[in-house]
């Protein structure tokens, strides 16, 4: 088990969240508990770098999905970059990727 580490970065178009280790049942709480503290203003995007995540389940997407409604609470946009082929497909199957904009990494969603 890999665990956790997300480290927080200020862009101009809003907070860049790197994400490390595995986001599952044991430590999910620790991104659910992070979103609510991120400074978001209308028109600023999220983006959650998923490069360095090795697995994510259902409580890691339950995560993700609370980060999609801070984001949208605060008129803001949300996306995910980096995203890994066995996450990807998860998201595929469950149709959160209809929700998400996916981006093949954090620089590409800073420039969309």
């Amino acid at each position: 088990m890999s665990p956790l580490k997300i480290t927080t970065r200020d862009a101009a178009t809003g907070p860049v969240l790197e994400i490390f280790g595995e986001l599952n049942y044991d430590n999910a709480t620790e991104l659910r508990d992070l979103i609510p503290a991120l400074s978001l203003r209308p028109g600023q995007r999220l983006v959650l770098d998923l490069g360095g995540m090795e697995f994510c389940d259902s409580s890691g997407l339950s995560a993700l999905i609370a980060a999609h409604n801070h984001a949208q609470a605060a008129q803001a946009d949300i996306a995910l970059a980096a995203v890994p082929a066995h996450t990807l497909r998860t998201l595929r199957i469950v149709g959160l990727d209809q929700i998400f904009p996916i981006d093949p990494d954090s620089e590409t969603c800073l420039q969309s």
